[in-house]
């Protein structure tokens, strides 16, 4: 295939993601997108099983967001948030503290999601400085743990078997721990927050499915343990929602498979529906109430330049108008039969040590770290689009995914384990 030429211009001046861009093999040029599917330069269609990193959640180019972004895009693109408010920023506050368990009802705007973790940490930290406890400057974060590539969030990722490394020792250590997954684990957790719960200011975590970090799944116990403790020790909780809100695990959100909420959750990713940046810090009256104050000094002072995007939050609108539908739910048991059924067979693959399905998340685990280059690669000869990362192979196909293309997804990753 001829490269086009947009292709070859450019790539000697743009800084690639998660490569090293010397030996790297050159990225696929995409033209279009439709449903499921990434259109080649060359006229090929991938069946795309990652959804663009889990935000396309109801494919590719759905009229109806689209129609809101050309209505929106006509009338008003963008317009700064301070001191100004705009209809789409405003219902979808709204909307979203009426979707949110529980009294997670003040929403934060910002445009990535590591920027609402950050967001997150800023805001418990100055929940206790307001409320007169100082001394809490750390976050109990967990081994396994993703939270995003900006200097605050890489504190929280886990230290030594995450993409952040490199960093140790550049920005202060945090409190890093195993998840409390059975009574042993608990217990040392609770010991731990009796011995340094004062200087912490909130436990951090991925509900259910730590993302980035290998797509490790946990109980909904685990998240009832960590509110337990949360409680008895005085700190907050913060669940990053990012990958698992809207629908991915089968619920929603993740929390409402515990039946329990955080004092501040954060949301992007699917909330879009894959369109348009933005992301949501999330905070339970609780927290909001330590911030309303006659003091100028107890704001919190954060303001995205592109906070609350007039067209970001008109796609978010459309998007959450597609949730409320409820087609979803019975979308994503659907793609969580056929993840299920499909991948199974690769539990007898060579170095195969786990298979995992969560809603619509499906995951074919290694004993050791996969070539991601060259499973790229062949993966698209096969006709479909999946990123590997770590020691796993995983599909966060779209909800909407036909059956026939989860079926040529499915029987790919087969085909590349070898049990096709």
């Amino acid at each position: 295939m001829t490269d086009p030429d947009w292709l070859t211009a450019g790539a000697p001046h743009v800084w690639r993601p998660y490569c090293q861009m010397k030996t790297a093999r050159p990225p696929l040029p995409v033209v279009a997108t439709r449903g499921s599917r990434l259109v080649l330069a060359d006229g090929r269609e991938l069946v795309d099983g990652l959804a663009s990193w889990w935000t396309a959640c109801h494919g590719y180019n759905h009229p109806h967001i689209a129609a809101a972004l050309r209505d929106q895009i006509e009338r008003m693109p963008h317009v700064m948030f301070g001191g100004l408010a705009h209809e789409p920023a405003y219902r979808l506050a709204e909307r979203l503290a009426g979707m949110l368990p529980g009294e997670l009802n003040h929403v934060f705007f910002a445009e990535s999601g590591s920027v609402s973790v950050e967001i997150a940490m800023k805001m418990a930290l100055q929940f206790h400085i307001n409320r007169g406890a100082r001394g809490r400057t750390k976050f109990l974060a967990f081994r396994g743990g993703y939270h995003g590539d900006t200097l605050a969030t890489m504190t929280v990722c886990d230290p030594e078997e995450g993409m952040h490394s490199l960093f140790a020792g550049v920005m202060p250590a945090q409190v890093i721990a195993d998840l409390p997954r059975d009574p042993d684990s608990e217990k040392a957790l609770d010991a731990l927050l009796a011995r340094r719960g004062s200087e912490i200011a909130a436990i951090l975590i991925e509900p259910l499915v730590q993302g980035a970090g290998g797509m490790l799944l946990h109980p909904p116990e685990v998240l009832r343990t960590l509110r337990r403790l949360a409680d008895k020790h005085g700190v907050l909780l913060i669940f990053d929602e990012i990958f698992t809100g809207f629908g991915r695990t089968g619920t929603l959100f993740a929390m409402q498979a515990a039946g329990i909420e955080p004092d501040i959750v954060t949301l992007s990713k699917a909330l879009t529906g894959g369109t348009l940046p933005l992301s949501a810090a999330v905070a339970s009256g609780k927290v909001f109430e330590a911030f309303w104050s006659d003091d100028a000094g107890a704001a919190l002072m954060h303001g995205p330049t592109y906070m609350a995007n007039p067209l970001a939050c008109a796609a978010a609108n459309a998007s959450l108008d597609l949730f409320e539908d409820g087609s979803w739910w019975a979308n994503v048991a659907r793609v969580s039969a056929a993840l299920s059924e499909g991948l199974e067979p690769c539990r007898s693959g060579k170095g195969v040590v786990d298979v995992r399905t969560l809603g619509a998340i499906g995951v074919v685990e290694f004993d050791a770290p996969v070539a991601v280059g060259d499973l790229c690669a062949r993966f698209a000869e096969l006709g479909v689009w999946i990123r590997p990362m770590g020691k796993v192979v995983y599909l966060t196909p779209a909800f909407t995914t036909p059956d026939e293309d989860l079926a040529l997804l499915t029987s790919a990753v087969r085909a590349v384990v070898g049990v096709a």
